[in-house]
């Protein structure tokens, strides 16, 4: 091969690379394209209230709860990890395990319903919820809580006790409140099963409405 025939072959072959090199760019999708996307993780710790005791699977307050966050914030995803018949000390032994696995931005505590019914401390009550919320502080993730009332046989000054463990962990920990898990129809016994205490299906998206307005300002 003559020397000119030569420079010429090999500027071709160095042309030719050049092309194929921007072809290749252009083809390739980038990393961020290629990448699941990784949502934020909202965790659910309750109760029966929360793990559609009674209920047909995917109609509870936290499954409709999932299909909103998707919509509305699709940068999260929803995880429950409610258990039926949890008190606040089964939660407490829970909890850390849970932050371990799912390593949530914001964690649902709702808890202390069994406590309530059971008739335990609420001294204990109150010493338990502030430990998670601790533990959930430790772990970068923020805090709502959520909040019930007991029925009317367990007296007024009892329910005030229990329910004003809410207001005072939430103001002294600077946490979110949705104060009452059954607001607005705690008293119509015909969206509740036959024991009067579980909700009914019919009563789900009323329960996601009184948590929403407390947790969509923390979807950020």
């Amino acid at each position: 091969m003559g020397i000119g025939l030569a420079v010429h072959f090999r500027q071709f072959i160095s042309f030719a690379v050049l092309i194929c090199a921007g072809f290749a760019a252009m083809g390739a999708p980038a990393a961020s394209d290629s990448e699941p996307l990784q949502r934020k993780i909202i965790l659910v710790v309750g109760d029966s209230l929360s793990a559609e005791y009674g209920l047909a699977r995917g109609t509870g307050w936290v499954r409709l709860l999932a299909d909103r966050v998707a919509s509305k914030a699709p940068q999260y995803s929803v995880a429950n990890a409610s258990i039926s018949g949890d008190t606040t000390s089964n939660g407490r032994t829970r909890l850390g395990p849970l932050l371990r696995e799912h390593h949530p931005a914001i964690v649902v505590i709702e808890l202390g319903a069994n406590d309530g019914l059971r008739g335990l401390s609420v001294d204990a009550m109150r010493t338990n919820l502030q430990a998670m919320i601790d533990e959930c502080h430790a772990a970068k993730a923020r805090v709502l809580l959520v909040g019930n009332h007991l029925p009317p046989n367990y007296g007024a000054a009892f329910d005030a006790r229990f329910f004003g463990v809410y207001n005072e962990l939430a103001q002294r920990n600077h946490v979110g409140l949705a104060p009452f898990l059954l607001d607005g129809f705690g008293d119509q016994l015909d969206l509740f099963q036959a024991d009067h205490i579980h909700p009914i299906a019919r009563a789900e998206p009323r329960m996601l409405e009184n948590v929403w307005p407390y947790l969509a300002p923390m979807l950020t």
